[in-house]
């Protein structure tokens, strides 16, 4: 058979169409920025790890609300969303998510993936996009311990009843335990392979994915070589699984930043020249990392300030050496008066949370998540139980301290900063 060379143009036009359309919507990354549908892209978001709980239809679903906290986002321009997969291990843990995804390896509670599923499905037909992370340092949603305490039966710790510095010594293993690691690799698999429920499309080409990450503040707990090898090692091996079976999206690591690597600028660079990594994420934490204090938090505000801006020009630095993109994506601070009730102010939050939206506004950052989503949550009290709303605070952390409701002056912050 023939064709004409008018055919031939036009099946290299429906070719190319077709490639630009299964691309359409993806953010990627240019010249160290990203890029979406051939334009820079930056951001104001937030973290809002239990969208996928809400979203279900069992236990801690509410769909209702999960419409009107999507929708209350989407209004004020918070459409980059930084989300848990799901927790890991059994329910009923003190201090973690519940429900959880994987009961035991390999082993997932379908009506919370059909709730990914969902989300993701609702995020989509709001042009909205979430970073999914797959694994935890930390043990709220099971994590590097729960993977731990299936591969050799050694009990996952717990830092509110064992103590922060034994859960931090059983962490570290999970660096160089290949069984423990193995079973994390299925788990990744299973879910970036995955194929939408609700919408029949594979998660590779749904651009309502911004980047796949591959933990919630991945450390190695420790100076020893070997650990740190490891650490490296099986991030690597994280990334490499991801972007073969999705070469669609971006991947980034969860990491802190300085304080995720013991300090060491080296161990840093290691983790930001892993292959496959598209762009540097930081976390920041005044409080946490004693920049402010629980009892002179306006008075420590300034000092606080000063150490962030510090912290971010360190990594900026970095961040263009390497041609990456930049996110602040998980930030918070303190209501007023270190009080978790939601009725208490948030002034010194409000100025804090400015100026690092006045970064991204400035071009020093490509986009920043604050920590974290509360919404229109109305907890019962400090202490999370089973049955209350859930808040931007996971379950080990009081309720409300750092989390932003909808009735707090902080959205006018925010809208005034997505103004510009």
């Amino acid at each position: 058979m023939k064709f004409s060379i008018s055919q031939v143009a036009l099946a290299a036009i429906l070719i190319l169409a077709a490639g630009c359309s299964r691309q359409a919507g993806f953010t990627t990354v240019k010249d160290g920025h990203f890029v979406r549908d051939g334009h820079v892209q930056k951001f104001v978001g937030t973290n809002f790890w239990y969208g996928p709980i809400l979203a279900s239809e069992g236990q801690g679903g509410d769909l209702a609300r999960l419409e009107r906290e999507l929708d209350a986002l989407k209004d004020l321009g918070l459409v980059n969303l930084r989300v848990l997969v799901g927790g890991d291990g059994p329910d009923g843990v003190f201090s973690r998510v519940d429900p959880t995804l994987q009961k035991a390896p390999g082993i997932y509670n379908d009506t919370l993936l059909v709730g990914l599923d969902r989300f993701l499905s609702e995020l989509g037909k709001r042009d909205m996009q979430a970073v999914l992370y797959l694994n935890n340092s930390w043990e709220w949603s099971g994590g590097y311990g729960q993977y731990l305490e299936w591969a050799t039966g050694e009990k996952a710790l717990i830092p509110l009843v064992d103590g922060y510095w034994p859960f931090m010594q059983q962490m570290r293993k999970f660096q160089t335990s290949k069984p423990a690691q193995e079973l994390f690799y299925n788990h990744v698999r299973a879910i970036v392979g995955r194929i939408n429920t609700i919408t029949g499309k594979p998660y590779k080409d749904d651009p309502a994915i911004f980047s796949w990450q591959i933990g919630n503040e991945p450390r190695c707990f420790s100076d020893e070589p070997e650990i740190r090898d490891g650490f490296i090692a099986w991030m690597t091996e994280t990334a490499r699984i991801i972007k073969e079976i999705d070469p669609n999206h971006m991947v980034s690591t969860g990491n802190e930043g300085l304080m995720g690597c013991e300090n060491d600028p080296g161990l840093l660079k290691r983790v930001n020249t892993i292959p496959g990594v598209d762009y540097m994420t930081i976390h920041i934490w005044p409080y946490n990392w004693s920049w402010a204090k629980e009892e002179s938090l306006s008075e420590d505000l300034d000092n606080a300030l000063a150490k962030t801006d510090e912290y971010v020009e360190r990594h900026v630095e970095l961040a263009h050496q390497l041609g990456l993109p930049i996110v602040v994506e998980e930030f918070g601070f303190p209501r007023d008066g270190f009080s978790p009730d939601r009725e208490a102010t948030t002034t010194c939050r409000d100025k804090y949370y400015d100026h690092i939206f006045s970064l991204v506004r400035k071009g020093t950052l490509d986009g920043c998540n604050f920590w974290g989503w509360s919404g229109f949550a109305n907890p019962s009290g400090p202490q999370w139980q089973k049955g209350d709303d859930y808040t931007g605070d996971p379950a080990q952390e009081a309720q409300g301290l750092n989390g932003v409701y909808m009735t707090d002056s902080t959205i006018g912050i925010i809208k005034q900063s997505l103004s510009y």
